[in-house]
């Protein structure tokens, strides 16, 4: 019995299947790429569906941006070895207008004005700053400024989402708001916001849930609900319940895991094929990918070998410590599919501050990949490692995403750049130090 495993070729493999990999397949896919796609799909469940660009900078002073261009020239100018430095601004602006053209035509729709920061209400009723964010969160700035009479729903069941919490935290920017706590249709006992986005999809429960809330509207001229206005059909969804309760209607996130990142990993799940990519979601690279003829040759599969993919180019989207791109251990922190050199403290015993709420932060969350300015990781002397290998995302040194607020800038704009680099290589097919 042959034990023989089949073996595709393609242009680019893209390992993984976060933020930074699904942009990176993208924009190889929208530029006829032959790209295959591999990894585990859990990660990106976790998004917020805000798309950040960039919200704090210098983290120490906790200095904010309203226009999110300024503070990233300004990052730069501050930190030469920073992500952003390498990519470029005129290259972020491409990458971030191209993806949410994409969520646009893709029927996700999106909002954003090019120079200016928004803000959102997370789910315990503080401000974030954000970039884009959905249509159907658009709706707070305009609110907060005008401070329309406004209610607010929440739903018995619903863990980690309180209208009445929400309304505390808003008083001084938003008052005037009320709460009400209504029944979901066709659901009791504790919810999940995927099974409400669900059940919204069917119309009868959308009208069912547009008339009690209708029943309790008052005087308020906009509503807030948490997100859970559909999944696959949110913005018919949307609209329905807008139009039978007469107000606007806006969606707060509800805690992680939301269902605003499961609109997303579906929205490119559901497109990627028409775009010939080939997927290979909830699979892994079992081994370090082997190099012939300047290609990698990768095992993927499950628990076992299922497929063998030899690429021309790869672009590494892995993730960090969550997303298993990044191990740590007694001794080191390493990289966990190509043994690459990685960016860290000289030991363990520098990793951390001794103050867990630092002003400076903590130097491992800097540690990562470093790259040369074709996104290619490099060692210490700077030189890339291999020619056709890049990097994109979390998983890229120098960068501290969470506090900075720019976590889906970075793995769009990073992705956007990797391709490019990839492209050009797959062009040339010559590899030359920059």
């Amino acid at each position: 019995m042959s034990t023989t495993r089949p073996e595709i070729h393609c242009e680019l493999l893209v390992i993984g299947t976060g933020m930074a990999g699904m942009a990176a397949t993208l924009f190889a896919a929208r530029r006829g790429i032959d790209t295959v796609q591999v990894g585990m799909t859990g990660e990106i469940n976790f998004a917020s569906g805000l798309l950040d660009l960039l919200g704090v900078h210098p983290v120490a002073a906790g200095q904010t941006w309203t226009n999110p261009w300024e503070g990233i020239r300004q990052l730069i100018a501050d930190q030469p070895l920073h992500p952003y430095a390498r990519i470029g601004i005129d290259a972020i602006q491409a990458a971030m207008a191209e993806f949410i053209d994409f969520l646009n035509d893709a029927g996700l729709p999106y909002r954003y004005e090019p120079r200016k920061n928004a803000r959102v209400i997370t789910p315990v009723g503080t401000l974030k700053t954000t970039y884009a964010r959905p249509a159907t969160m658009a709706a707070v700035d305009r609110a907060l400024a005008e401070n329309p009479p406004g209610l607010l729903v929440d739903f018995p069941g619903l863990k980690g989402f309180s209208a009445r919490q929400i309304r505390a935290a808003l008083e001084a920017q938003w008052p005037g708001l009320r709460v009400v706590r209504l029944p979901f249709p066709g659901l009791e006992g504790e919810l999940q916001p995927e099974r409400m986005g669900r059940r919204l999809e069917v119309p009868a429960a959308r009208q069912q849930l547009a008339d009690t809330i209708r029943a309790h509207l008052g005087d308020a001229r906009i509503v807030g609900l948490p997100a859970v206005l559909g999944i696959a059909r949110t913005p018919q969804v949307w609209a329905d319940i807008q139009k039978a309760v007469g107000v606007p209607v806006f969606e707060i996130p509800t805690m992680l895991p939301s269902i605003t990142g499961l609109r997303l990993r579906e929205c490119f799940e559901q497109h990627f094929p028409q775009m010939g990519v080939k997927s290979h979601y909830q699979k892994k690279i079992l081994a370090m990918p082997r190099r012939l003829d300047q290609s990698f040759i990768a095992s993927v599969g499950g628990k076992s070998h299922e497929l063998s993919v030899r690429a021309k180019a790869v672009v590494l989207a892995s993730g960090r410590f969550f997303g298993q791109g990044l191990h740590a251990d007694r001794h080191a922190i390493r990289e966990t599919i190509f043994n690459l050199p990685v960016y860290q403290p000289a030991d363990r015993s520098r990793w951390h501050r001794k103050a867990l709420f630092h002003k400076d932060g903590h130097p491992i969350h800097h540690a990562g990949l470093a790259v040369d300015n074709r996104m290619r990781p490099a060692d210490t002397t700077g030189r890339f490692v291999y020619p056709n290998l890049f990097a994109a995302g979390s998983i890229l040194a120098h960068q501290d995403w969470i506090r900075q607020k720019c976590g889906c800038g970075l793995a769009i704009a990073s992705a956007y750049a990797a391709v490019r680099a990839g492209r050009d290589w797959l062009r040339s097919g010559r590899s030359t130090q920059p």
